[in-house]
Parts: C-alpha cells; sequence; structure tokens
C-alpha cells in the first residue's frame, strides 16, 4: 500500500539545511509527535512491512527482520515505539555511560555530502544508565532492544569494568542484549581497551554477572575497522574464552580514505569517527574475516553487519559476508527510512 509514498525526498532538502545535530533533534522531537499517528509513521517509511521469510532467530532472540538501527541515533531510548513502527526489526540505543555526560564541544557532527558520510566526535553524550533504564521501563512495545555501554569519560581505563559493570546491572531487566562499545574514537584512550588482556577482563566479568542471573542475556561486543588482521584474530579469540554471542562489527573509522574532499577541508572537519559510504568495504572486509577466523576455530558466533549500509546491494553484501542481522545508521540519514522497506522487500524476493 506505501511501497511507492516515499516521503523522505521533500523532507531531506529542509533536513540538510539545518546544522546536523539541529536536525537530529528536530527528526526525534518529530518522531515523538508523529508516533502518536502511528499510520503516519508507516506512511513515512514506506510500509512496515511484515513477512515470515523475513524472521531471524539469532543468539536466541526472534526478530521480525534482520534490520535494526544502530547505537548513536536513539542514545537515550527517546522513540524505540516509533521507529519499530517504521518497521525496524530491532533498536539499539545508546552508547550508554553510567553518569549521565554532556559529551564533546559542540560542533561535533558534520555531513560530508559530496561522500555520503558522516564525522562525529559526539563523546557519549546521554542521559545515564539509570535514566537509560528508567526510559526502557515505559516503552510500550515489545520490539526487541540492544543497549551499547561505555564507560565515562572521566573513567580511567585501570577502572572502566566498573563502568561496564554498572550499565550492565542498571539495565540488565530492560534490555534483550548487550554490545561493549570499547572501539569508539570520541572517548580518550578506549580503543586501548580493544586489547586482548583488558577485553577479557571486561568481558569475563560482564559475563559473571550474566551467569548469576536466572536467564542470562546475549552479550556482543563492538570492534572498531580499524584492527589489523592479527587483532581481529586475537578478538576472535578473546570472543571464544569469554564464550560472549558476537560482535558488532564496525565502528566508525579514524581513516579519512577515501574521500573526495581535499586534505584542507577535512582537515577543518576535525577528529572523529567517519561513517557511512566510505566504510562500506572495509566494514565488509572486517566482516569476511571475523567470519573466517570464527570458522577456523570451529566457533560458532553471530555477527552484527554495520557501516556504510547506504543500499539495498550494501546490505545484501553484509549478510553474505556472514553477517546475521544489520544495522543502517548514515545510510538512515542519507536515504530515508524508505531504505529499511526496501532491503526488506529485497530479501523477500531473494
Amino acid at each position: 500500500m506505501f511501497a511507492d509514498m516515499n516521503l523522505y525526498p521533500l523532507a531531506k532538502p529542509f533536513l540538510f539545511s539545518l546544522d546536523p545535530e539541529e536536525a537530529h533533534h528536530f527528526t526525534i522531537n518529530n518522531l515523538k509527535l508523529a508516533g502518536k499517528l502511528p499510520f503516519l509513521l508507516q506512511l513515512i517509511a514506506g510500509g512496515k512491512l511484515e513477512h515470515q521469510s523475513l524472521h531471524r532467530n539469532v543468539f536466541g532472540l526472534d526478530f521480525p527482520n534482520p534490520v535494526g538501527l544502530a547505537a548513536g541515533l536513539d542514545k537515550n531510548g527517546e522513540v524505540i515505539d516509533e521507529l519499530g513502527v517504521m518497521g525496524f526489526g530491532f533498536i539499539e540505543i545508546g552508547t550508554v555511560t553510567p553518569k549521565p555526560q554532556p559529551g564533546n564541544d559542540k560542533p561535533r557532527l558534520f555531513r560530508l555530502v559530496k561522500d555520503d558520510a558522516l564525522i562525529n566526535r559526539m563523546g557519549f553524550n546521554n542521559i545515564g544508565a539509570d535514566a537509560a533504564a528508567a526510559k526502557l521501563k515505559r516503552r510500550k512495545t515489545d520490539i526487541i532492544v540492544g543497549a551499547n555501554i561505555g564507560k565515562n569519560k572521566v573513567t580511567s581505563n585501570e577502572d572502566a569494568i566498573r563502568d561496564y559493570e554498572y550499565c550492565f546491572k542498571a539495565l540488565f531487566e530492560h534490555a534483550h542484549y548487550f554490545v561493549v562499545n570499547v572501539s569508539s574514537p570520541n572517548t580518550p584512550g578506549l580503543r586501548a581497551l580493544q586489547d586482548k588482556d583488558a577485553l577479557s577482563a571486561i568481558l569475563n566479568s560482564l559475563q559473571d554477572i550474566n551467569h548469576s542471573k536466572p536467564k542470562a542475556k546475549p552479550i556482543l561486543l563492538k570492534i572498531a575497522p580499524d584492527l589489523t588482521d592479527e587483532q581481529i584474530e586475537d578478538v576472535v579469540k578473546v570472543v571464544q574464552q569469554t564464550k560472549i554471542n558476537g560482535i558488532v562489527a564496525t565502528n566508525t573509522t579514524i581513516a579519512r580514505q577515501p574521500l573526495t574532499y581535499t586534505p584542507a577541508e577535512i582537515e577543518k572537519f576535525g577528529a572523529g569517527g567517519l561513517s557511512g559510504k566510505p566504510l562500506t568495504e572495509r566494514a565488509t572486509e572486517v566482516i569476511k574475516k571475523i567470519k573466517h577466523e570464527a570458522q577456523t576455530l570451529n566457533l560458532q558466533t553471530n555477527i552484527i553487519g554495520v557501516g556504510g549500509i547506504m543500499n539495498v546491494q550494501d546490505a545484501l553484501d553484509k549478510l553474505n559476508a556472514g553477517s546475521d542481522l544489520i544495522q543502517l545508521y548514515s545510510g538512515f540519514i542519507y536515504s530515508g527510512p524508505a531504505l529499511v522497506a526496501n532491503i526488506k522487500r529485497a530479501l523477500i524476493k531473494a
């Protein structure tokens, strides 16, 4: 019914005329308003589109479809129900830290329109774990929600375990799965926690808490696309040793290639993680590498593919590379919510 009613091209020029962060807040606020009229949300999204062939059972959870929203867009769980009505199979909130924090100084979000890309250095701006848990508790639908957790900027790496433990405990009853974020480039020193020993300590600690509960929750690890092959091999071994459920591949990149902007223009954007089309190929390569290493170890692990899914073919490539599920972020910004329905239509036909 809504297949040909893609309204996003009408709204995109206005949204892109705004500062990127202002556009983000405008979108969140208007999704809240539109949530009072689910019919309108489905119209905007080009139809919710449900089909039995889209269902996936991954790490013990039944997903109505494999297309999710990546962490970073609905950091505080403000529009989970509304995004579900628009057709996402699952929503990942966060990154959530124990204490609320404002994030880095503005401006901190930039569109690289010529390359269908974004650079962000948000710095884990969020309302904190306790407030996020309260928001999750108030949601009205049963859409699958993942909680992406991290450490506060002021917390040293030596004390990072405590921050991850706090978030895990605070959100445990309200999230379906957890993603440990040690790969954002926007919190100083965070990526050092991808080191094998530091990573093992965090994941083992969370697993101890997890298995003390009546029913454990799936735990995944989000990794950077900038890891070497040797580092990816180490990560897969840590996944095997700690017996977590999988890997989210990938976060944003600190690389600045391939971009069509001049070095001077790129320098003007400044530091931060690059996402969107320039990340497409590298994220897929990382997924393939993870899959290969897991098979080498005879390890059954799940992969959520994210990074540069800008169109239907990108989504299919991520799934064919070994992803069990996929997530959108920059593609959702550039292509609009109809991308969700278009990917699902392609999967139904496949």
